[in-house]
């Protein structure tokens, strides 16, 4: 899909958390350019304060939609409404809805019938239906613990600070550490498993590869990602699908040079 293809991107603030903000243009900036960028809630609820300058800082314009009855997401058929208007005015190729509702599952297969690639974002509590709904979905919990994992720049020498004294030593040996241990959070983990990605990869190698049982890996992710919208290696702590691949111990993989063009990376199964 051409890098240019124009999106609509719809958040449901409802399902949404804020710190995602940032996540969510950059992710949609790799398949295209956000030419709608709104955000749906009730923005008298205070519960959605925080949101402002989040909003400000990403040009995102905010929709209000009161809560008329208790208990009751009007915010949906704001979104639904909305996103048929901008599927009927013909200035987008895709939608990105961004939540963890299944309520947007009808939505996201009717804009695909007519032709709409459809990007999900959300968390991975996310039911399987709206996941498979869209041609792409994107864990927003499971990639912002990955970005919070990036190793930082080990800190610079104080070359002017003086070495500890022995008695300092001793005296840092004698007094406990009163730092607190920081508790581990459980690891959110995608919906389709690891177990069920290496059983597709075994299929997908057998059945498209040449007389020689190569097959070439973009078309290899091609084929899984159509398979399982959710499937991203960055789920499986890896940023390219060569080395997921080669971590699997499953496949063989070589480079090969076309004739004038740059070297390409081809799999086939072990024995």
């Amino acid at each position: 899909m051409p890098s240019d293809s124009r999106f609509a991107v719809l958040i449901d603030a409802d399902n949404v958390s804020v710190r995602y903000i940032k996540l969510i243009m950059d992710e949609i900036s790799k398949d295209g350019i956000a030419t709608y960028k709104r955000i749906y809630g009730d923005w008298t609820n205070p519960a959605l304060i925080s949101w402002k300058s989040a909003l400000l800082d990403n040009s995102v314009l905010p929709i209000q939609q009161y809560s008329y009855t208790t208990g009751k997401n009007s915010t949906d058929s704001a979104m639904i409404i909305d996103a048929m208007d901008i599927l009927y005015s013909g200035q987008v190729e895709g939608f990105c809805l961004v939540s963890s509702d299944s309520d947007f599952t009808r939505l996201a297969a009717r804009l695909r019938e007519s032709g709409m690639t459809v990007i999900g974002m959300g968390e991975s509590k996310t039911p399987n239906s709206f996941i498979a709904a869209c041609n792409k979905f994107k864990y927003l919990d499971i990639l912002s613990a990955a970005d919070d994992e990036e190793p930082e720049e080990p800190p610079k020498a104080d070359l002017t600070k003086k070495a500890p004294t022995q008695k300092e030593k001793k005296s840092s040996k004698k007094t406990p550490s009163k730092q607190a241990k920081v508790k581990e959070e459980p690891q959110e983990e995608p919906k389709t498993s690891l177990r069920t990605i290496r059983r597709a990869l075994r299929t997908i190698v057998r059945e498209n590869s040449d007389e020689d049982n190569w097959i070439f890996i973009g078309k290899v992710g091609n084929l899984l990602g159509k398979r399982y919208p959710d499937f991203d290696v960055r789920n499986f702590g890896f940023s390219k699908l060569t080395p997921f691949l080669d971590s699997l111990d499953m496949f063989e993989i070589k480079s090969q040079r076309k004739e004038g063009g740059s070297p390409q990376m081809y799999v086939r199964l072990k024995g």
